[in-house]
């Protein structure tokens, strides 16, 4: 007899209770500024920017895709940067579209067994290529650090509401997230040890990929005459990044959005309304960017399924 997983159960509601409040405060902002000066903003963005932006997007998980590919392209592992694309965007579409079955790391991993690879070692550099990101991210940090700190120190009256907002869905989570991201980090890294030069073209891709999201930012920020410097953008993506990692939404829903509205607000100095128009186009961006994987996740799903034992003989 099998037992219920409870925990997994609870975490699962947790992370939508997380993600239905985020989406309120999101609402909450949204009717605050009026949906009409959302769209007002969204119109003055030309189709060639947007178009442009989009671009940008897919180079971006184009880059991601190659920072997973170093990390395949070790003696261990042999696959071709064509499939490596086929399931980091299989992942990415999971990830954004099928949010309650199945994550994208699942749906990656599950087309790399189909490939033929090795199993433990295709699920150690899924985590690997986690932590890559993480770093990549980590580093940018400093760009933004010292107008952060400033806003902190200052600005009591945002950063009390700002805590309010991440206590209220789960900040006491940070702790365990970040113990459990080092814990991961010194067993995963074991076999690139090895091979240092696949972890600094892993690295190197994700900086790539940063560079790509930046310039996004940037292009509309500037098309919405409302623009900040590349670097003071890397800093406070970076820190917004960090928030999202915090395991209170589904796939970061609500909390993303939030996060940048707040913090490229009232650090970064734009508007509101502009604060709004990029956390709404950055995401759906992602979205547009992903739905090429919708090709490959139904072949990938099917195939996992046959291979699953039943459970309930």
């Amino acid at each position: 007899m099998l037992n219920s997983p409870k925990v997994p159960q609870k975490r699962t509601i947790l992370r939508w209770a997380g993600t239905l409040l985020t989406l309120a405060l999101l609402a909450y902002l949204f009717t605050r500024q009026g949906w009409g000066d959302i769209l007002a903003a969204i119109a003055q963005i030309s189709w060639l920017d947007l178009l442009l932006a989009l671009l940008l997007t897919l180079f971006s998980r184009l880059a991601v895709a190659g920072r997973w590919y170093a990390l395949l392209s070790i003696p261990e592992m042999k696959v071709s940067y064509k499939k490596t694309v086929q399931l980091t965007f299989a992942g990415l579409f999971a990830s954004n579209f099928l949010p309650t079955t199945v994550g994208g790391d699942v749906v990656r991993l599950a087309g790399a067994v189909q490939l033929n690879l090795d199993g433990p070692i295709s699920a150690a550099s899924l985590v690997v290529d986690r932590l890559i990101g993480l770093l990549g991210m980590a580093l940018a940090v400093p760009l933004g650090a010292r107008p952060l700190w400033g806003w902190l120190i200052l600005d009591q009256g945002w950063k009390d509401a700002f805590q309010t907002s991440l206590s209220v869905v789960g900040l006491a989570g940070l702790w365990g997230r970040a113990k459990d991201l080092l814990n991961r980090l010194f067993d995963a890294f074991g076999l690139w040890k090895r091979h240092p030069a696949a972890l600094l073209l892993a690295l190197a891709m994700t900086g790539l990929h940063m560079l790509f999201l930046y310039t996004t930012i940037a292009l509309l920020l500037s098309a919405l005459h409302d623009p900040i410097s590349l670097a003071l953008i890397a800093g406070l993506w970076s820190f917004v990044y960090l928030i999202t990692l915090l395991p209170i939404s589904i796939n970061g829903y609500g909390v993303q959005e939030i996060a940048v509205t707040l913090i490229y607000t009232h650090v970064g100095g734009i508007s509101l309304q502009s604060g709004l128009t990029i956390a709404l186009l950055i995401r759906t961006l992602q979205m547009l960017a992903s739905l090429p994987g919708a090709v490959f996740v139904p072949a990938i799903m099917a195939a996992r399924e046959k291979k699953e034992p039943d459970v309930e003989n």
